[in-house]
């Protein structure tokens, strides 16, 4: 990058704080997700459908439904606050404030988006390899420590320092 990134002046932020960040937001999706499995297997069941895909089907409905609604929670905090409510609770945040729309949501797309897939029998293999990499990545990735989703939004995560 030619001298003057936005976040030049800012620390980033380190792997475990990102990492405790993701798993605060997990722990709530994934209250979101049972309540929703629990709710979509009874519906199933109801209709006669429960033992569609091997009795896969609500899981599968569940992943997509709870998948897609974190990317699009990822996508609305970070364009609204610049963080998450993990990463509010982590005290980091996303640089450079201010970032389009449509930048945050090619990050949300790349990750939190492959949760989507978690559902579906070997796919969920490739989503959980997908989700794995970017975190690596994170680590490898020095001094700037990001991923490909930061790298496609031309974000860094960062402490916040205010």
């Amino acid at each position: 990058m030619a001298g003057t990134a936005p976040w030049q002046d800012t620390r980033p932020a380190e792997w475990w704080e990102r990492l405790a960040a993701r798993l605060i937001e997990a722990l709530v999706f994934g209250v979101f997700y049972y309540i929703l499995f629990i709710v979509l297997w009874g519906f199933f069941r109801t209709v006669g459908m429960s033992e569609v895909f091997g009795g896969r089907l609500p899981g599968v409905f569940a992943w997509l439904a709870a998948g897609l609604g974190y990317a699009v929670y990822d996508w609305r905090a970070h364009s609204r606050h610049g963080r998450t409510f993990g990463k509010a609770i982590m005290r980091i945040r996303l640089a450079p404030a201010g970032l389009p729309p449509r930048a945050l949501l090619k990050r949300a797309l790349v990750y939190p988006a492959p949760v989507m897939l978690m559902g579906i029998p070997v796919v969920n293999l490739l989503a959980g390899m997908l989700l794995f990499g970017v975190g690596l990545l994170i680590l490898i990735d020095k001094p700037l420590e990001r991923g490909p989703h930061d790298r496609l939004a031309g974000t860094r995560v960062v402490k916040d320092l205010r």
